[in-house]
């Protein structure tokens, strides 16, 4: 039986088919992403979308959708779906589907009286080529299947509208027609293995509206271009494939093609399966680069999210550390100047240490990687000690002060319709300070073993010692019994949040096991939930316990409450620390609530965070990097004890 599997009575439901999506990548940025339905409700979704390398990269929907109808005797069944507003739909295609398949690629069967139609969809990894199989299963006569595509040609953020620019005309390629609406894209080859007419009725199809972004407060609104369409004759057990490409291919090998490639795609049986599938899905290859995409489908790339990411990804995920060492090489030449001296991300460098870390716990080869990687981080701990990083600076009592007037320096970087910080925190923030005691002690340990820079060797001794004291000194509320969040000119700010468990999770820390253990049975009472750690305790006034609503509403809860599943895996780790294997059962209690929402928001994968109540409805990225990330680590950890 598989896995990730709907059957007729939910995907006839709207209401539950329209929340869930799907959504397989090419391995290189380009992706197809939609509903379990085919009914887009996001700007982002769409069957065919790449990142072109003549805009920068930046991704671009070329094709949004292709409608199917099956002609019998006559008779037209339209097995598209598109909305026009609120409970408008036209067509209403999803009635037809009686089972949709997700554990390899998207398999969807439509039953029509007397036919019985499949369509399977693959997303060629390392090209920019999508294949449709379609296979008549079942039908009394021949029929005739009409192919209705629909383009959009623009970039993933924005929306597009009938204009006179548009590229109305197609050239005929074999088996098919090309079509480019506008100069400077690739063109769009649609080509069949199969006999069939292309028919040009360029028009516009007005007003499509993408609920889920009129929902969130953005223009939801687009006109679609259709060129025309394709029609070719289907007769009972026969099988066609199209082929959705920038290149010109020979349609005789696309049978081949597409068992050649359905062979290379993971077949998802478990939750586990889910998680690992996804975690690739992640890494991109661009050019001779390897990059982490933070979330899809409308997250980018980012260094502290990359780092957060990356062993979770990799070496957590199946051992890769090849593929490991591979990213984060290409991770040092894509941000060199951001690690080096800095950016609005106080913190991001020093995540590099925590990196080499997991690296090190799970190789077991600390001078091997400190050879390589020494000279590396010695720059950026330099950098910091110089104070050449902008909005940083080391104080006499070695903790780093970051602030920089209307910018938000930490990972808390929610800004108001203003453009002020909603959670600014400057000043000494925990977690900043954490990472930095982290990265001075683990320096000043692999230096005493391996290295022989005795001025070096002096200067991280020297920052440790006055950190030994000052962190304690600084963020310990001995009568609250947890660290401050941050420390301004103000004095402590003790709201309750989750960024001081990692004084509690790193290797290296200046906070002794008693103190650990009251911060984390703080976190435990006011911040853990069923799906991750809240971003404020609910005792506070400022907390939001939904994250829904128009962009200020959202941007308002994003960190006041709602919650993050990636900062489970370090309070999991914090409390394996503390309480070794008695704990095990619990952490692999937590870690295993998300198999309940496999199936919901974006099948297959974990999303970017919940909301802080119950029941913790799903928002945000329908998956994410850090969160899946995050989840093959705490089952890694958890694995060793048991």
């Amino acid at each position: 039986m598989s896995y990730l599997r709907f059957d007729k009575t939910q995907l006839v439901n709207l209401e539950y088919s329209l929340l869930r999506e799907v959504l397989y990548t090419n391995k290189t940025g380009g992706y197809l992403n939609t509903t379990l339905v085919g009914c887009n409700t996001r700007k982002y979704h769409g069957l065919f979308v790449l990142p072109i390398e003549k805009f920068n990269m930046r991704r671009y929907i070329l094709l949004s959708s292709l409608d199917e109808t099956l002609i019998e005797h006559g008779s037209e069944f339209n097995l598209g779906i598109r909305c026009y507003g609120k409970n408008n739909y036209e067509p209403r295609g999803h009635k037809y589907i009686v089972d949709v398949d997700c554990d390899r690629n998207p398999v969807i069967t439509y039953r029509v009286g007397g036919i019985v139609l499949h369509k399977s969809i693959l997303f060629l990894h390392n090209k920019e080529q999508l294949l449709i199989k379609y296979t008549l299963e079942k039908a009394s006569s021949d029929v005739t299947l009409r192919l209705r595509p629909f383009l959009a040609f623009r970039e993933i953020h924005e929306l597009t509208h009938s204009n006179e620019n548009v590229n109305k005309g197609f050239e005929i390629v074999e088996s098919g027609a090309s079509f480019r609406l506008y100069d400077g894209f690739p063109n769009l080859n649609i080509q069949i293995n199969a006999a069939n007419d292309y028919i040009h009725t360029p028009d516009w199809y007005y007003g499509v509206v993408y609920q889920e972004e009129f929902r969130r407060g953005f223009e939801y609104k687009e006109d679609l271009f259709n060129p025309g369409f394709f029609e070719l004759n289907l007769k009972k057990g026969q099988s066609i494939v199209v082929s959705v490409s920038t290149s010109e291919i020979k349609p005789s090998s696309l049978a081949k093609a597409y068992t050649l490639e359905e062979k290379k795609h993971q077949i998802c049986s478990s939750y586990e399966d889910c998680l690992r599938h996804a975690a690739r899905q992640f890494i991109v290859n661009n050019g001779n680069r390897k990059e982490v995409y933070s979330g899809y489908t409308w997250l980018g790339k980012g260094l502290r999210e990359t780092l957060i990411a990356l062993p979770g990804l990799t070496i957590y995920n199946d051992g890769d550390v090849s593929l490991f060492k591979s990213v984060l090489d290409s991770t040092f030449k894509i941000y060199e100047q951001q690690i080096l001296k800095g950016s609005r991300q106080a913190d991001a460098a020093l995540w590099i240490f925590w990196n080499i870390q997991q690296l090190i716990r799970f190789s077991k080869d600390k001078k091997e990687v400190w050879g390589k990687y020494s000279g590396k981080l010695k720059a950026i701990i330099t950098s910091y000690f110089n104070n050449e990083r902008m909005g940083v600076r080391m104080d006499d009592n070695g903790l780093l002060w970051a602030k920089m007037n209307g910018v938000a320096m930490s990972w808390m970087n929610a800004y108001d319709l203003n453009g002020d910080p909603i959670t600014g925190r400057g000043g000494y923030q925990v977690e900043l300070n954490a990472f930095w005691y982290n990265a001075v002690a683990m320096s000043l340990e692999m230096e005493k073993a391996y290295g022989n820079d005795h001025k070096y060797l002096y200067a991280l001794d020297d920052i440790k010692r006055k950190m030994d004291s000052s962190f304690v000194s600084v963020f310990w509320d001995e009568k609250m019994g947890y660290l401050a969040d941050y420390v301004d000119e103000k004095g402590r700010n003790m709201f309750t949040r989750p960024n001081q468990i990692m004084a509690c999770s790193l290797d290296f820390s200046p906070l002794s096991e008693e103190q650990k253990g009251s911060v984390m049975d703080v976190v435990r009472k006011e911040l853990l939930t069923t799906r991750g750690i809240r971003t404020l305790s609910p005792k506070n006034p400022l907390y939001k316990e939904v994250y829904d609503g128009n962009q200020q509403s959202r941007d308002a809860a994003y960190h006041q409450g709602s919650t993050r599943v990636w900062l489970l895996s370090f309070y999991i780790d914090a409390m394996l620390r503390l309480h070794g294997a008695s704990f095990a059962s619990k952490a692999e209690e937590l870690v295993d609530a998300f198999e309940e929402d496999i199936t919901v928001h974006g099948v297959g994968s974990v999303c970017e965070l919940y909301d802080g109540n119950p029941p913790h409805y799903p928002h945000g990225a329908i998956s994410s990097s850090v969160a899946v990330a995050g989840l093959l680590r705490s089952k890694y950890l958890i694995s060793l004890l048991k």
